[in-house]
């Protein structure tokens, strides 16, 4: 029987032993969004879901109808041929934003599409002060399917908050929006 995850209890979930490097954090704090869920049901009055993804992201393709959206970094226009995407800038309000909602002390579960922008999120809010900021390992869109003999190979459907059976949503609460004053260029 799967013990359920409290604020008292959830520093036992420090450590991920497989855990990629780019999603490791350095407060060592991690949960899937399963686990995210389930801790927020329990006790949604500390614990604070954030999606650092992008507006767009988070209005076109769902989100968490609980979690405030504070995008962490923003697009610009700039082609990396590396990795084959557009380039992301730090959004420069993001801190301020922060540090309006949160205070140090709350625990705050921090996700993006697939653990790799929350990470550096949760690096960024360990400068700011914040100690209880966890990374959602398999963000709200999960990890690549890797199995090149699968009709669904290269898409993210392993894992995440939206192929987890997890409640998420179109419908926008405008007061779980923090929108930067800065473009995306």
């Amino acid at each position: 029987m799967e013990s359920i995850i409290t604020p008292e209890n959830l520093k036992s979930k420090k450590v991920k032993s497989k855990l990629p490097k780019e999603k490791q954090t350095v407060l060592n704090l991690y949960v899937t969004s399963k686990e995210a869920y389930d801790l927020w049901k329990n006790t949604p009055k500390k614990v604070k879901i954030l999606d650092v993804r992008t507006l767009d992201e988070y209005i076109y393709v769902g989100h968490a109808p609980m979690a405030w959206n504070i995008p962490a970094f923003l697009r610009t226009n700039l082609w990396d041929a590396e990795k084959q995407d557009f380039t992301y800038k730090l959004n420069s309000d993001f801190s301020s934003h922060v540090k309006e909602l949160f205070q140090p002390e709350d625990i705050i579960l921090v996700t993006c599409r697939s653990g790799g922008r929350s990470a550096l999120a949760v690096n960024f809010m360990a400068t700011l002060g914040y100690k209880n900021v966890y990374n959602i390992t398999d963000g709200f869109e999960g990890d690549t399917v890797k199995d090149p003999e699968s009709l669904y190979h290269g898409q993210r459907l392993k894992n995440g908050w939206k192929n987890s059976g997890l409640a998420w949503t179109y419908k926008m609460d405008i007061g779980l929006l923090r929108i930067s004053n800065e473009k995306e260029t």
